[in-house]
């Protein structure tokens, strides 16, 4: 499945693709920078600071070289670099009444609020559907206001808030936001 979609403010055109193994540096990359910057000051700094795009790129490959219609990724590129990717799965077992998660949906600073993210969940959720899924599930940061105001205006209910321990002790926030019936 791919999709071209014209860009906003550019004539460059926005590919939307099934990733490829050979994807993982470029999507570590996207990860890390989109992260600096929507979770500056709600995860802790010193995080920040160290994530390197090597310490991920091996798992990236690990994902992408296992994806299926139970597990896909989907990246944004433009001008033959990547700018977007969304990643999700089928679940083993049922949270919430959902059969599948977005696990990763990022879209470097630059390229937001161009309708990217809804293209590459659109991609993830079709590609989940066509495994057997209904539902999908996300969880998203407590104040990421920006990522909560995107998945409601998607339809998503949220369900309800826990606290989760982060890797130095920091007690963070999350919502769990759910899509009870996933349409095509």
């Amino acid at each position: 499945m791919t999709q071209a979609v014209p860009t906003g403010a550019s004539t460059e055109q926005v590919t939307i693709r099934r990733a490829r193994a050979s994807d993982a540096a470029s999507i570590a990359g996207v990860r890390i920078d989109s992260w600096r910057a929507s979770y500056r000051g709600l995860v802790p700094d010193s995080y920040l600071d160290s994530l390197q795009p090597e310490q991920s790129v091996k798992l990236w490959e690990q994902v992408l070289g296992a994806s299926s219609d139970a597990a896909c990724t989907f990246v944004a590129e433009a001008g033959g670099e990547i700018i977007g990717f969304a990643s999700g799965m089928t679940l083993a077992d049922s949270k919430f009444g959902c059969d599948a998660e977005l696990s990763a949906i990022c879209v470097l600073p630059d390229e937001q609020r161009r309708g990217l993210g809804k293209k590459l969940l659109a991609n993830v959720a079709a590609t989940l559907i066509s495994a057997g899924a209904t539902g999908l599930m996300v969880w998203v940061l407590a104040k990421n206001e920006g990522a909560r105001e995107f998945f409601k205006a998607l339809g998503a209910e949220q369900l309800f808030e826990q606290t989760f321990t982060w890797d130095d002790g920091t007690e963070l926030d999350e919502v769990g936001f759910v899509w009870r019936q996933l349409k095509s």
